[in-house]
């Protein structure tokens, strides 16, 4: 069994492709998900421009009700909150006011949970947790960044892969198995194929 840690910002629609791959891939290979939450918004918050385009501080909010499910509730509810969340957000392109409280309710959760969202209660908890995902990689990354340990104790981190469709069965099992054969060779930095779409869309293709 290898045990994949991967932390990500709720916001990013390829992060969210990302993670269903992984899950996917979870499928087919001895794979155990762990959840982190990492933020875009704690970042960018000393640059000079504005890479996500959030000048009201809207990325906060998501990440802010992920953390207050982790500290409360564990990894595993965070990563039933994240799919419920993601199903409806990314997927389903779901603005409505309430699609919080209903992502919560799919992941078994309780609707108070999303009154997170305007506090700064778990802001240390996002930053923690954001620090400690990037430290794997460094700064230069962004979401999702993923460490995994592998069978023989070796750890191996990297950001993401970034893809634009989610591989299914023993393609994505092919993803993973490369992945980290690229990662783990000692003094690799980085690896890029085509430019991606500028909206990637749900990438479930």
């Amino acid at each position: 069994m290898q045990t994949a840690d991967i932390w990500f910002d709720p916001s990013c629609p390829y992060t969210w492709i990302t993670s269903r791959w992984l899950l996917e891939a979870a499928r087919v290979r001895p794979i155990e998900i762990r959840w982190h939450v990492m933020s875009l918004a704690v970042l960018n918050e000393h640059r000079d421009d504005d890479p996500e385009g959030d000048p009201e501080g809207y990325l906060w909010l998501p990440v802010r009700i992920c953390a207050a499910i982790a500290v409360r509730h564990g990894q595993e509810a965070l990563g039933r909150y994240y799919t419920a969340y993601g199903t409806r957000v990314q997927e389903a392109r779901d603005r409505r006011p309430g699609v919080v409280e209903d992502a919560l309710a799919d992941a078994g959760l309780p609707a108070s949970l999303a009154a997170a969202a305007l506090t700064d209660e778990y802001d240390g908890a996002v930053r923690a947790s954001h620090e400690e995902g990037i430290a794997k990689v460094g700064t230069h990354v962004g979401t999702p960044i993923i460490e995994v340990t592998r069978e023989d104790g070796r750890r191996v981190a990297f950001f993401g892969p970034v893809v634009s469709r989610v591989p299914r069965g023993e393609e994505a099992g092919r993803l993973w198995d490369g992945t980290l054969m690229v990662a783990g060779v000692p003094g690799f930095h980085e690896i890029k194929g085509p430019p991606a779409p500028a909206d990637p869309g749900p990438g479930l293709g």
